[in-house]
């Protein structure tokens, strides 16, 4: 069974994010998938490279070395946070606000692999994954991120096309998921259905009737990201 957990973050922009923290499990079969697609690349090089005599040698130790420690750099900073190992376990990396990761970040992580390996297999990543809340190995403390699920896909929401207008008030979270639900619906509603629940809302938009609906899209279409 895999071991995860889900973990609430507040970002800069005030936004409650809720991601599911990895376990080592998947992390591990995350890392045996990576580790045979390397395998496999190493004995195409050898192949090729052992025509060479010692300057093939030398290519080919030289290539595993840059594929051991920028394989996964690579793949976190240009595919959002996964290798295709990761990919494969529908898990990626981010920083710990759930920003994508970055260049520094991902070169701390990876190149303090050599620490969370010893004494052997991994042991002092295994041993720090089980005593930490988050399931962090040494180079993700080091580097301040942390392994989460992929969010499933959220379907495309096609709201009115309306302007949008900026909240006038903070409003909880709940109240903001009525708001793109009702601008989502309304227009499946009875038309008089429609306005007496935009009605609810006059106090804070100071509209009713069909402007208080037309005021409820704008503010739908501001709160899911659109820009007019």
């Amino acid at each position: 069974m895999l071991l995860d957990t889900t973990r609430s973050i507040e970002t800069p922009e005030g936004i409650e994010l809720a991601l599911r923290v990895v376990g080592p499990v998947a992390r591990a079969i995350a890392w045996a998938i990576d580790l045979g697609i390397r395998s496999i690349l190493y004995l195409i090089l050898l192949f090729f490279l052992a025509k060479l005599g010692k300057l093939g040698m030398g290519l080919l130790l030289m290539s595993i070395f840059i594929l051991e420690w920028f394989y996964p750099v690579l793949f976190e900073v240009y595919r959002q946070g996964a290798t295709p190992g990761k990919r494969a376990m529908k898990i990626k990396v981010l920083h710990e606000l759930g920003t994508p990761v970055d260049w520094s970040a991902s070169m701390i992580r990876n190149l303090l692999r050599a620490v969370d390996f010893l004494p052997f297999l991994y042991g002092f990543g295994f041993m720090t994954m089980l005593i930490n809340k988050d399931f962090k190995r040494i180079g993700d403390l080091a580097a301040g991120t942390i392994v989460v699920y992929e969010d499933e896909k959220v379907k495309t929401l096609n709201l009115p096309d309306e302007s949008p207008r900026a909240m006038p008030i903070a409003l909880p979270l709940e109240e903001q998921q009525a708001i793109i639900k009702f601008a989502e619906r309304a227009q499946k509603l009875p038309p008089g259905r429609a306005i007496e629940l935009a009605n609810i809302v006059t106090p804070m938009t100071g509209e009713t009737g069909e402007a208080a609906i037309k005021n409820l899209y704008q503010l739908a279409n501001s709160l899911i990201g659109v820009r007019h």
